[in-house]
């Protein structure tokens, strides 16, 4: 997408109600894999993550089902490596664009795990998490950058501090352990469309 002259991101943007951290306009699919933040925790850290299961395969109900435990280890071989995680992030956006939201942005996903920001260990305590379906190699959609845009500058709207540096890939909070969203994630065009 880098060379591209952005579409301007209209802000159609689903609304964050700051008071519940829940998105009007988006398909809620609430997950059991969350708690309460820290009562010290302020939210300043944005997580992009990619992610598709089975592995490479998009447009399945895998995600939904790993975010709610209801993942069946019968349905692909895969899915016996990971069918005891509790797991979660606060959005996804398919290749759609189209957005389900898991987790109150209030509350604390389990989305980034062992992971370091600046310094400051378990950034779950702090963190957004927005999961992108896709792999590390292959492109990302239009739609999906455009939506990723539109719950940025929401966020940013409620947490100003989402910004700059303070928006990353999971590579960059777990690196040597994460890779997501890979090579395949275009910051440049997103950080266009958000500017």
């Amino acid at each position: 997408m880098s060379g591209q002259t952005p579409a301007p991101v209209t802000d159609t943007t689903p609304e964050l109600d700051g008071a519940t951290g829940w998105f009007a306009g988006v398909r809620q699919l609430p997950s059991p894999n969350c708690d309460a933040r820290p009562p010290e925790a302020s939210i300043d850290l944005l997580v992009i993550h990619g992610i598709s299961l089975p592995p490479g395969e998009f447009g399945g109900d895998g995600i939904d089902r790993l975010f709610t435990n209801t993942l069946d280890p019968s349905a692909h071989p895969y899915y016996r490596e990971i069918a005891g995680l509790r797991v979660s992030s606060h959005l996804l956006v398919d290749r759609s664009g189209a957005v389900t939201q898991y987790v109150s942005v209030n509350d604390r996903a389990w989305h980034a795990g062992a992971s370091c920001f600046l310094g400051r260990e378990r950034c779950n305590d702090f963190a957004v998490g927005i999961e992108l379906e896709g792999t590390d190699d292959v492109a990302y959609t239009a739609a999906q950058y455009r939506a990723l845009a539109q719950l940025t500058r929401a966020l940013q709207r409620h947490y100003p501090a989402l910004a700059g540096s303070h928006i990353v890939g999971h590579s960059d909070i777990a690196p040597g352990r994460k890779t997501d969203p890979g090579p395949a994630f275009d910051w440049t065009y997103y950080r266009q469309l958000i500017e």
